[in-house]
């Protein structure tokens, strides 16, 4: 059976602690599923037409988004094979409660994680998911407490993504 679930993200490499977090608790379910993963974080496109004409989801994801936090999630998605069937980035860019419910309607999605600490890390345009999924009807919803070290040297490169959470 295949489930798709959301990650709230800011695609920075201290987010993808959620996604290890939410593998790893799968992984001790043993449950027989596979998981399609949807990292997404809320995006104002703006309101301008050249703004609206002209940026594409991979002219957003080009500002938004390092190659290192594409490497970090393959590293995790090679951990675990066996749950995750799919990961995929997407920008939500609604500002209704009730466009956000549609856009889980069309994903498909179950269930959806998000943590509180990525509030203060909202920029370049990007907005918190967290209000629009505390309020999202007939899907699992849970906050992720992540507990990050201030000192920790691999912070920002690549390495964070072998730190246990």
């Amino acid at each position: 059976m295949i489930r798709t679930i959301l990650i709230a993200t800011d695609f920075s490499l201290e987010s993808l602690n959620i996604l290890k977090k939410v593998l790893k608790q799968k992984n001790t379910e043993e449950l027989d599923t596979r998981y399609n993963i949807l990292l997404v974080t809320g995006y104002d496109m703006g309101d301008s037409i050249r703004d609206l004409l002209f940026n594409t989801k991979g002219t957003v994801f080009s500002k938004i988004r390092s190659k290192e936090f594409c490497d970090a999630y393959g590293i995790i998605k090679n951990k675990y094979p066996h749950l995750v069937n799919k990961i995929f980035c997407d920008v939500f860019s609604g500002s209704f409660q009730k466009a956000f419910d549609n856009y889980l309607k069309a994903e498909n999605i179950q269930e959806a994680y998000y943590t509180l600490f990525l509030k203060n890390k909202n920029a370049n345009g990007r907005f918190d998911l967290a209000p629009y999924i505390k309020k999202a009807k007939n899907i699992q919803v849970k906050e992720i407490p992540l507990e990050v070290p201030e000192s920790m040297p691999e912070r920002g490169r690549l390495a964070e993504v072998f730190v246990e959470v």
